[in-house]
């Protein structure tokens, strides 16, 4: 048994290679161990108590991939030291990786609204309430607070705890929005990607966790005309062909006036198909003019200013471009799927 014993072999193994100099010698000592040696420990295997297998196995697989390696090194070795070289050979093509759909459907993003005179800005994953509800007017007894759409960190002593300290996963990026216009005046641009959570069941166009990008602009005299003109610009830039924009009344928290942005399906002109499910319109933002008490918490003079602010989802576009159907997808790591892009 001591000598099947994988781990008194390997020792063995790596003594016997160190002793010896040349390359043929050293050849010889693998290709031993991995006919010999190696085969007595898997002929063994059959014959040990159930208690000993996982442990030989496991050992005896480390001590075959390591016979191998060396195997591999000691040939490599023996190449340079005779110098010899097939330029005859295909040359090795090196293994490149992918950028994934969604940075590249990002950046494409950042790209036209860099552009356009915004600047792309940044912020923390993990947010207080303050920033991400209260400050966005965001009541308390808003739904979007409740447990069912927000993941909250558990904290000790929660109960007592003021919003600025309850601390929870954002669930969009304006809460970047507001840390940044406490920090700078008017007039602003930005645009803020990133991810954001939901405790929300997953399906295929819904995840716990996905990407969304936030646009938003402050200056005196901005109204609604000002974004129709840049949205309609971004996507036309963004689906490289000619789209409308169709604005819908809606409602948010924090905008007032508040809208839904469609753009016509690229796919069917308008005449209706599966990916606009027959409308001829799909869903692409929400949108609106900013709420005076979201400019005023971060001590905006609203009698001078106004705004519009922007945001969808980074995934949903790339869905749209792409004509993916399923948004689990993007997540499953599956190359087949990532190589395509």
């Amino acid at each position: 048994m001591k000598e099947q014993d994988p781990k008194l072999i390997k020792k063995r193994f790596l003594k016997e290679l160190k002793d010896v100099k040349t390359s043929e010698e050293k050849k010889k000592i693998c290709k031993k161990y991995l006919e010999e040696d190696l085969s007595s420990v898997f002929s063994s295997f059959k014959n040990l108590p159930a208690a000993e297998k996982a442990r030989v196995g496991r050992g005896a697989n480390e001590l075959k991939q390591l016979l191998l390696t060396k195997m591999e090194m000691v040939k490599e070795t023996e190449k340079e030291e005779t110098g010899w070289l097939d330029v005859t050979l295909p040359g090795k093509e090196p293994i490149l990786g992918n950028i994934h759909p969604l940075t590249q459907m990002q950046k494409k993003c950042e790209d036209i609204f860099s552009k356009m005179g915004f600047v792309t800005i940044e912020g923390p994953e993990l947010e207080n309430e303050w920033y991400n509800f209260d400050a966005l007017n965001v009541k308390e007894d808003h739904p979007a607070r409740e447990m069912q759409d927000t993941l909250f960190v558990k904290q000790k002593g929660r109960e007592g705890l003021t919003s600025k300290e309850k601390l929870l996963m954002r669930t969009q990026t304006s809460a970047v929005q507001v840390r940044y216009m406490e920090k700078n005046k008017p007039p602003l641009r930005v645009i803020v990607p990133g991810r954001v959570f939901r405790n929300e069941a997953t399906d295929n166009s819904h995840e716990i966790n996905f990407y969304q990008l936030e646009g938003l602009m402050v200056g005196e005299d901005v109204s609604v005309a000002n974004f129709k003109a840049i949205i309609g610009s971004f996507f036309q830039n963004l689906f490289a062909t000619d789209v409308e924009i169709r604005l819908r009344p809606s409602y948010f928290p924090f905008t007032e006036p508040s809208f839904e942005v469609d753009v016509s399906c690229s796919i069917c002109k308008k005449k209706g198909c599966s990916a606009c499910q027959r409308t001829g319109w799909i869903e692409v933002m929400g949108a609106g003019m900013v709420h005076p008490n979201v400019l005023q918490s971060a001590k905006i003079d609203t009698s001078k200013f106004t705004g519009f602010a922007f945001g969808g989802g980074v995934d949903r576009l790339a869905m749209i471009k792409h004509e993916i159907n399923d948004i689990r997808l993007f997540y499953g790591g599956d190359l087949r799927f990532l190589k395509q892009f």
